[in-house]
């Protein structure tokens, strides 16, 4: 069945995998500069403040995570959610799409972050690959509206869009009242906003214009 994986699909289970095997090795202090950390001054211990966010940290954090079952449920939706976009787009688009998601789900969780500090709250590092994972399951029930797909708990099958709608409202709702401390819910719909957006801008639909010389209905690549 592995072998079977289109590359970029695999190429990422595996960093994933392995980075999560030095993250064991190594302690998660060696990866404290690529976990992603709010902008501002904010105590960094031994009576030291500083600002511990940098640029790459964008990308770097969203192969960081916090446990195995972090870990495996990212996994889990990565293969059953980015095998077929990836099958459908091609490897190039496809990479573009996973990490434009990861990038932009660290944006939002930038911003929250940042804005939390601002107010008193305590920095924090965000990491894990949840926010282009969620951005997978939009482009996934986007393409694939009517694709029946089985939620592990509870084991209820529904249509794909129907679990984006589900999902993308429980993390809202998560995110707005802090029910569920210690996830980056806005970086997951941060993940699925820009998921929509560059569906929408390869498709030449609201909110950007339609390419101009090009006909008809959107094809992937």
């Amino acid at each position: 069945m592995f072998d079977n994986l289109p590359p970029v699909t695999k190429a990422l289970l595996l960093s994933n995998g392995a980075v999560f095997l030095l993250q064991l090795l190594l302690g998660n202090e060696f990866f404290l500069h690529f976990m992603l950390w709010p902008l501002g001054d904010y105590p960094l211990g031994m009576g030291q403040v500083g600002n511990l966010f940098l640029p790459w940290q964008l990308v770097t954090y969203g192969f960081l995570h916090g446990g195995f079952g972090h870990l495996f449920f990212n996994m889990l939706a990565l293969f059953m959610f980015g095998a077929p976009l990836e099958y459908t787009w091609g490897q190039r688009r496809y990479a573009i799409f996973f990490f434009s998601c990861v990038v932009g789900a660290g944006v939002i969780q930038l911003i929250v972050g940042t804005l939390a500090v601002q107010q008193g709250y305590g920095a924090y590092p965000t990491i894990g690959a949840s926010g282009g994972v969620y951005g997978l399951l939009l482009g996934y029930g986007m393409l694939f509206p009517r694709q029946r797909v089985m939620l592990l708990f509870p084991p209820i099958p529904m249509q794909a869009r129907t679990l984006v709608i589900v999902f993308g409202a429980l993390a809202l709702f998560l995110g707005v009242t802090g029910t569920q401390q210690g996830v980056a819910h806005f970086a997951h719909l941060g993940g699925m906003l820009f998921g929509f957006l560059l569906i929408q801008y390869w498709r030449g639909r609201w909110p950007f214009s339609p390419p101009r010389g090009r006909g008809g209905p959107w094809r992937p690549h």
